[in-house]
């Protein structure tokens, strides 16, 4: 057991639980999400490099099919001519240029590539999050902002893929990427959406939708 470790999120104590090549992960035993030790944390200026290595385009059928999850959900739950954020966009902010294509009002934010916090300033009436919290260093701090940014009655849209035990974590290909250092099990969506205040939860695949009260 790692004593002096608490989860990042909800704050339980840790366990050892597995090393890689990358590094070691702990695993929390009141949430049950794994997550990378600190000390193997890549430094900024390489993650961002790992970062601009993605060429997404609004061209690439498969990247768009990738993201459709997310595009679906906006188009099921959020009513034409809403404003929301793309949190954690990434140098291609092609999520944002789709939605707004369908007539959304879209802010982008991200703090390597778009670094407006007057971004943060505002509320929302949906937030997108596609492939980034499994990046969050502080996922509590992250989700505390996340939530603040939320109109009433607002939507936070998330695509991540969700941790198990029935996944063999060594061979697990999300687990391949030294920039991911969260994995989230469905307990810590359960307890995110507790102690953050959203008033329901809805998970579907790597689909992830938190809906706040209006």
């Amino acid at each position: 057991m790692s004593s002096a470790l608490s989860c990042p999120l909800c704050r339980t104590r840790v366990e050892t639980f597995h090393k890689t090549a990358i590094g070691e992960y702990h695993k929390c035993s009141g949430c049950s999400s794994v997550f990378l030790d600190k000390k193997y944390f890549v430094p900024p200026e390489a993650e961002k490099k790992r970062y601009e290595k993605h060429k997404n385009s609004r061209d690439d059928g498969g990247y768009l099919n990738f993201l459709s999850p997310v595009i679906g959900g906006v188009e099921r739950l959020v009513s034409v001519g809403k404003t929301g954020l793309d949190f954690g966009a990434g140098p291609s902010p092609v999520m944002a240029d789709v939605l707004r294509g369908k007539g959304h009002s879209i802010d982008i934010y991200d703090p390597f590539f778009w670094n407006d916090k007057n971004k943060l300033s505002k509320k929302y009436e949906f937030i997108i999050c596609t492939e980034v919290i499994e990046h969050f260093h502080f996922p509590e701090k992250e989700f505390a902002l996340l939530r603040s940014l939320l109109a009433p009655g607002g939507t936070l849209f998330i695509m991540t893929e969700v941790y198990s035990e029935k996944i063999n974590f060594a061979t697990w290909p999300y687990a391949n990427d030294e920039t991911h250092v969260f994995f989230y099990h469905n307990r810590a969506l359960e307890w995110i959406r507790a102690n953050f205040g959203f008033s329901s939860l809805e998970v579907d695949g790597r689909l992830i939708i938190l809906r706040t009260s209006a």
